[in-house]
């Protein structure tokens, strides 16, 4: 979801690094970028070794959290190029969707909803349902099982490492959008593709999925 579908990751990226720098402390993108798509509970323990301290890191988080825009008291962000036009080729193919995210399943209903989306998920995984978040293959295995395909018959797209890895480790083909980091090497070689926006998908579709 986050990085992939909305246009998240980058302002967040930046909340979190405006509000270190107005509590005076250098929060390197670099450093933030580490914590892309991990579970809540790992990236907070990253967060915490980053930043030193649980209080530092709950200090900077309201902090960047006061930053980003908000609607009905929790953040909001925009849809990404090619998600909304990906997302209807693949309804009108007849292709079951799942979104599989390290966010909780409140804040995937809640940002989805907001940006109309949410209707085209047939089920959800999210961070909070599983004992190890991405790069655990359990969220993948998770969502292919809600959607009643097997997971080496499902494709993931993926726009970080943890998730490409995880998707992977699933059986899962994967179709790598970058988002803030280019996938590595090792990741991408075993990628299904690399494309620059989930718009560039649309063509492939019926290459992809022929027995639908």
């Amino acid at each position: 979801m986050d990085g992939l579908l909305i246009d998240s990751e980058r302002a967040i990226s930046q909340a979190w690094i405006a509000g270190a720098r107005e509590l005076g402390f250098d929060l390197k993108m670099a450093d933030f970028v580490r914590v892309i798509g991990t579970a809540a509970q790992q990236s907070t323990a990253m967060l915490i070794e980053i930043m030193g301290s649980e209080e530092r890191m709950r200090a900077v988080a309201a902090k960047a959290r006061a930053l980003l825009p908000q609607a009905g008291g929790a953040p909001v962000f925009p849809l990404k190029t090619g998600a909304l036009p990906l997302l209807e080729s693949l309804h009108a193919a007849g292709i079951p969707c799942a979104v599989a995210s390290s966010s909780s399943v409140d804040e995937i209903r809640h940002r989805l909803g907001h940006v109309d989306v949410l209707k085209y998920f047939k089920c959800i995984a999210g961070g909070n349902e599983v004992t190890h978040g991405k790069p655990d293959p359990a969220l993948y295995l998770l969502a292919a099982a809600r959607l009643g395909v097997a997971p080496e018959d499902c494709i993931a797209f993926e726009d970080s490492e943890n998730g490409a890895r995880a998707a992977q480790s699933a059986g899962v083909r994967v179709v790598i959008v970058p988002d803030l980091k280019q996938p590595p090497d090792d990741v991408a070689a075993r990628a299904h593709g690399v494309i620059g926006s989930l718009g560039d998908a649309i063509d492939h579709v019926p290459h992809w999925f022929p027995s639908l």
